[in-house]
């Protein structure tokens, strides 16, 4: 795939398909490459790349003569898909550090998927918040998902996987860069067509204008990886034309490597020596401190801030050991490998296990005056189902250029 650029966007109609016809067919390949070197591929390839290059949006901010905040209030926020659709929205709409947000920037929602209802989630979203929305499709689902969601009723209509970002203010130049996997998405259970992508647009903000970047990394990766992953966006904003940035999203700095068995070995048995709880307690809600400090360390040599940007050491994904057995999603965020240890540190640490996976990071910006960053946890609809596995993430911030 090959990045998007413009000052439009497409209407989501250029999301409709018919490539659901031939997934039992793509399900019997298992890698990339095999599926690419097919006749089946060749035959599918263009509907396909149109779908997963695209990037669709619709403008329902009502700003009119609103002169707007001086400063910028951002939240990132992994949905889980929208599962739990009404009490998203309900909590966007009502909670106090959810509401009046100038700038979502939102990983995992789906279109068309039957565990989250078949619902356009980025496009409901932004329609009751009465937002502009650019959604950038990452995946064609060839199945309903992985763990508890393979069990959901009904069946998917356009299958597609994707992240998005939602904004008071109009919105341009937006578009997506493709960020290679690091696991072959058609090897193993869940299988899917197209790979990661971080989503940019420049934002008309009353206080000034700035870029946005909504970025989802890979779990089932190495840390290298994920560092690389970074960089290619990094790379990229080095070639628009100077504004101020503000970086956000599921970064998946789980500080494991599950880039091949023996590295997983070799890393299981580190955190050992380390101690369960030194690293329960220390470097998984810090994992820039040892285990992904090199993709930290890169952010601050090319002139990003992170420290200031964040509640450091504040984890926004949490494992209860009471429950982490019955969990069949853990392996979505951490090779099945790392299960006992994770079981060993949570009861070594009053039986909770939490990661700092969501993060700011910016350029030309700092926080807003008499504001700190937030982790906004214990997110729960009527019924006190989680509205999402990952707490969200909250900033004011100023531009500064």
């Amino acid at each position: 795939m090959s990045p998007q650029n413009g000052n439009s966007i497409d209407p989501p109609s250029i999301l409709e398909h018919d490539l659901n016809k031939h997934f039992p067919e793509l399900l019997k390949f298992e890698s990339t490459s095999e599926l690419h070197r097919s006749e089946l591929w060749n035959e599918i390839r263009a509907e396909a790349e149109r779908v997963l290059n695209a990037v669709v949006g619709e403008n329902f901010a009502e700003t009119g003569s609103d002169p707007g905040s001086e400063a910028v209030k951002a939240l990132a926020w992994n949905i889980e898909r929208g599962n739990v659709y009404d009490g998203i929205v309900d909590a966007l709409k009502n909670h106090e550090k959810l509401r009046d947000k100038d700038l979502l920037l939102l990983t995992e929602l789906d279109y068309g998927m039957a565990r989250s209802g078949n619902r356009f989630v980025a496009q409901g979203i932004a329609r009751e918040l009465k937002l502009n929305y650019a959604f950038a499709p990452v995946y064609v689902a060839l199945q309903k998902g992985s763990g508890v969601e393979s069990e959901v009723e009904g069946e998917n209509t356009l299958s597609i996987h994707g992240l998005a970002m939602l904004s008071r203010y109009p919105m341009s130049n937006v578009h997506a860069v493709p960020l290679p996997n690091g696991k072959d998405k058609m090897w193993g259970k869940e299988k899917r067509l197209g790979s990661l992508r971080a989503l940019f647009a420049d934002i008309d903000h009353p206080a000034g204008k700035f870029r946005a970047v909504t970025v989802h990394l890979d779990a089932h990766c190495s840390r290298a990886h994920r560092q690389m992953q970074i960089k290619i966006v990094l790379d990229h904003l080095d070639t628009l034309p100077p504004l101020p940035v503000i970086i956000g999203g599921d970064w998946n700095t789980t500080t494991f490597n599950s880039q091949s068995s023996t590295r997983a070995i070799m890393g299981y048995w580190r955190r050992v020596m380390m101690g369960p709880k030194n690293v329960a307690k220390n470097h998984l809600p810090n994992p820039e401190r040892y285990f992904e400090r090199n993709l930290f360390t890169m952010l601050e040599k090319r002139g990003y801030d992170y420290r200031s940007l964040n509640e450091v050491g504040a984890g926004t994904l949490h494992y209860h050991i009471e429950s982490i057995e019955k969990n069949t999603n853990l392996r979505d965020w951490v090779p099945e490998w790392c299960f006992p240890f994770i079981f060993w540190a949570a009861g070594r640490v009053g039986g909770t296990v939490s990661g700092r996976l969501d993060w700011f990071t910016g350029k030309g910006i700092e926080i807003a005056p008499g504001t700190k960053p937030q982790t906004i946890g214990d997110l729960v609809d009527e019924s006190g189902t989680p509205l999402s596995d990952h707490d969200a993430i909250g900033l004011d911030f100023v531009t500064n250029s």
